[in-house]
């Protein structure tokens, strides 16, 4: 998912971005804000992107995602099982098992195996919601209109997003909405939040517990203004990043692109068993040949997990070689920083198969120098999902 104000638009007039509705909020809790996706975001409040993050990991942090994507696709004949068949030809998923108050996270894939995006979609009573990258929207939503069928019928959702997470996340939430209590890791209902049905779901993109919240723009600022008074701490787009890092979540755009298959990303598990051979139904989605294939065989290169052997970090872009003199480059770092939790250098990228055991050491050309790194399993911080 798109979450990195590195990949944020090029800098332009505030008068031609858009805002999402807490553009308010975050001006009153003194956001510096930037160009992010053709949105006006806040990358960071006055207490800093470090602190922010480890709040997060220790308490709980609010996000505004209300930039990202908020779709419904909903079936004509009244039978979910024809949207979850339809969107089943564009992606790699198993949507005919997912249940009712359930959500996957979901691969658009191209021809050549490639990953268009990735998102989240949840199943409903009454149809399938899709969260899509912010800066993949408006090309998604052109996609899907040209390829579902005619007894599918599109509904973009204009409402804001926020993103509750942490290990603090449930008691925060509980006041405002007590039945998230009894919610499991990626569940998605319909519930009461502060007085208003909102579809809420316990996901998110940090790797910790934690809740996305759908609402209307006419609530939303009264909901975070509640939970901001009960500790939560407001948290933009910088720690975001460092966290979905820590975390080893694929950032679209970066790690992943139309030019990168699921086996090479590391994330064949979202190729669901009934799309695979010996399935109920095998391929019949973009790219099933070579995607299948790879899963088989295996793929030329993987994501990795980096760990810098010093202080200083390695930023995307760097290229990786095998040895410290090495003339040609055999891989490329698509995602770096500084964790604050795991208080060292990490990155994220892409090297070949027989590179990509951990503890292989590799070396990454940073301003002329060649700094050495060890491949990594991720996460880099263990997950923090309510798993029951």
């Amino acid at each position: 998912m798109t979450t990195d104000p590195a990949s944020a638009t090029p800098a332009c007039a505030a008068d031609a971005l858009e805002r999402t509705p807490l553009f308010a909020f975050h001006r009153r809790h003194g956001a510096r804000l930037c160009a992010f996706a053709g949105y006006e975001m806040p990358v960071q409040y006055p207490l800093g992107v470090l602190k922010e993050h480890l709040a997060t990991r220790a308490g709980a942090g609010l996000f505004d995602v209300s930039h990202m994507g908020q779709i419904a696709l909903v079936p004509r004949s009244g039978d979910v099982a024809d949207a979850a068949r339809a969107l089943e030809t564009l992606v790699p998923a198993d949507l005919l098992g997912l249940e009712e108050g359930r959500q996957r996270y979901v691969l658009l894939t191209n021809e050549d195996g490639g990953i268009v995006d990735d998102l989240m979609v949840a199943r409903l009573r009454d149809g399938l919601v899709l969260v899509v990258n912010a800066a993949n929207k408006a090309a998604d939503t052109a996609h899907l209109r040209r390829s579902l069928p005619d007894g599918i019928e599109m509904r973009p959702i204009d409402r804001a997003l926020i993103a509750v997470q942490g290990p603090g996340a449930e008691a925060a939430l509980a006041p405002l909405a007590p039945e998230v209590r009894s919610m499991r890791f990626m569940e998605a209902r319909e519930i009461d939040v502060g007085g208003e049905r909102c579809l809420v779901s316990r996901s998110g993109y940090t790797g910790e517990d934690g809740f996305e919240i759908s609402l209307s723009d006419g609530h939303v600022e009264g909901i975070c203004d509640a939970l901001v008074e009960g500790g939560v701490v407001p948290a933009g787009l910088g720690a975001r990043d460092s966290l979905r890092l820590e975390a080893g979540l694929c950032l679209h755009g970066s790690d992943i692109d139309g030019a990168t298959t699921p086996a090479e990303a590391a994330l064949g598990w979202a190729v669901g068993r009934e799309r695979r051979p010996g399935g109920a139904r095998p391929g019949g989605f973009p790219g099933a040949e070579r995607i299948l294939r790879e899963l088989a065989e295996g793929p030329a290169r993987r994501r990795v997990g980096l760990l810098a052997e010093g202080r200083a970090p390695v930023r995307a872009g760097a290229e990786l070689f095998g040895t410290e003199e090495g003339a040609e480059p055999c891989g490329r770092v698509t995602s770096g920083g500084f964790g604050p939790s795991a208080d060292r250098p990490l990155a994220m990228g892409y090297v070949p198969a027989a590179m990509s055991e951990p503890g292989t050491r590799l070396f990454a050309e940073v301003r002329g120098r060649r700094l050495p790194l060890v491949v990594s399993r991720l996460p880099f911080v263990p997950a923090g999902f309510k798993r029951s």
